[in-house]
């Protein structure tokens, strides 16, 4: 699971609990203006291809994290539950997108476009 903040002009994620470990990462700032969009949207977080990983953890129907690579995009990763992902769609930055499990989806996808659309 990650935790969403907004921190200035900073979209922050912190990797939460075992799943620093399995993503391999503990936490990703990403500048605000480099988000394109977000949604919530289970079925495009469902499935069990995520794309080639490098590094990463899938445990098809368990886990998903890390970065992966599909259909030219790199993604990162931290889905147990898809019903609670979200996706962060992103340009001119390392990933194309971050796929992430939160606690209240519709929440973080509220908080992020009220200051996107500052």
């Amino acid at each position: 699971m990650v935790e969403v903040s907004i921190n200035g002009d900073q979209v922050h994620l912190e990797v939460k609990g075992f799943d620093k470990l399995w993503a391999f990462k503990s936490q990703l700032d990403i500048p605000l203006d480099h988000v394109r969009g977000v949604r919530h949207d289970p079925s495009a977080a469902s499935g069990w291809w995520h794309g080639i990983k490098l590094p990463g953890t899938n445990i098809p129907g368990v886990l998903t994290a890390g970065t992966f690579y599909q259909h030219g995009k790199r993604m990162f990763w931290d889905v147990h539950d898809p019903e609670k992902a979200i996706i962060i769609q992103l340009h001119d930055d390392r990933f194309d997108e971050l796929i992430v499990e939160v606690n209240d989806p519709v929440a973080a996808v509220d908080r992020i476009q009220a200051r996107l659309q500052r």
